[in-house]
């Protein structure tokens, strides 16, 4: 069967029987699509271990030539997308490599960059809170700390989205998984006054005010994208003098690391992270074990 027709069963398959999201299918599409980008016009059986290692080795020298845009873990993505595919194709007896022959490139663990308390509260008070843009800016980045927010949750969020009553609500993130949500009396409050200062009838949490494409055909405000939350965390935190590298992101490792430094369990903060596995939300227990700190102090000597 040719490549590019089995390729739009496997995301028609991935739609209708997997239920996934629009933005999962669209990257799957994406990442086979460099697939053809690379062989052209190919047959299923066509790929085999040397064509793969071959795109592989395209793509690498890709990620060089895009100034590291492809890092090994992007490549990574790739060759998953690729995997579940075969695995398709074996469901539908369609002649094809075992997607175990595909081996996975080894990627080295990110390094977890979060605020202290400090650094927090300098990032916070960089918004000008006496104009709307500047109230929005305060919730936003009381809401992401707050929270542990990915930024694709935040800007999906609906003014009516949130109980600020109970201040808690549900969320939808990855793999289609709901979770709880819990938020601090003070986000409330900055979500609160930013929505008592709101005038329009945008069901948007967080909307756009500046540029000429603000507003829709109906006449109401644009949300705000991730690309928008990023520039503003980005924004502020140049003026609160922070030299790391901060991002909506950096905001939820800061959210689990003061969860975790203040005594909570892991399996909780997987909960409210909503990690698939626990293995994921174990990256931050390098810097939040009190029990190593409690052993350098009790046997180093000074």
């Amino acid at each position: 069967m040719q490549f590019n027709k089995a390729k739009t069963n496997f995301l028609e398959y991935l739609e209708i029987e997997q239920n996934r999201s629009q933005k999962t299918i669209a990257n799957y599409d994406h990442y086979l699509t460099r697939l053809e980008d690379f062989a052209g016009e190919i047959n299923v059986e066509d790929i085999n271990p040397e064509l793969i290692r071959k795109w592989r080795l395209w793509l690498n020298r890709l990620a060089t030539v895009n100034n590291d845009e492809l890092n090994k873990s992007t490549q990574n993505y790739h060759l998953i997308a690729l995997r579940s595919f075969l695995k398709f194709c074996n469901k539908r007896n369609i002649k094809c490599i075992s997607p175990e022959l595909i081996e996975l490139a080894r990627t080295k663990r990110p390094q977890v960059t979060f605020l202290n308390e400090e650094e927090i509260e300098r990032l916070f008070t960089g918004p000008n809170t006496k104009t709307e843009s500047g109230t929005r800016d305060r919730a936003i980045l009381e809401l992401l700390f707050s929270s542990g927010l990915r930024v694709s949750e935040l800007v999906g969020l609906n003014k009516d989205s949130i109980n600020l009553n109970r201040r808690e609500f549900m969320v939808r993130g990855k793999g289609q998984k709901d979770r709880p949500i819990f938020i601090s009396p003070k986000a409330a409050e900055w979500i609160d006054r930013y929505l008592n200062l709101r005038t329009d009838n945008s069901k948007a949490l967080f909307i756009r005010y500046g540029g000429n494409k603000k507003i829709d055909v109906s006449g109401n405000y644009h949300r705000l994208t991730p690309r928008s939350i990023q520039r503003i965390v980005s924004r502020y935190a140049l003026i609160a003098g922070i030299t790391k590298h901060v991002s909506p992101h950096t905001l939820r490792h800061s959210f689990a690391t003061d969860l975790l430094m203040n005594g909570a369990d892991l399996r909780s903060v997987q909960a409210m992270l909503g990690h698939s596995n626990i293995a994921t939300t174990q990256i931050y227990t390098h810097v939040t074990d009190p029990h190593l700190k409690a052993v350098f102090d009790k046997f180093h000597s000074t």
